[in-house]
């Protein structure tokens, strides 16, 4: 069964930076889909298809090994 996981990336101003921060979470096993909705300068919604759970730290290294950063989730108290 496969899982969506949406989170933001900061940091990216154009195709190259979504091009590298797609192939560093395509190369995470079970990775099926990257889906990034490039906001330049600002905070870009990724959204990743897997076959199973993928953990947050897995994704902040890949997406840390692109060169850009996870944005931190707020929590809603």
């Amino acid at each position: 069964m496969s899982q969506t996981t949406t989170f933001s990336v900061d940091g990216m101003t154009c195709g190259n930076c979504v091009r590298h921060v797609t192939e560093e979470l395509t190369a995470l096993p079970g990775v099926t889909d990257v889906r990034v909705d490039l906001v330049a300068g600002g905070s870009s919604p990724v959204t990743v298809t897997s076959d199973g759970p993928l953990a947050d730290d897995a994704i902040s290294a890949a997406v840390d090994e692109a060169g850009y950063a996870v944005t931190p989730r707020k929590s809603l108290l």
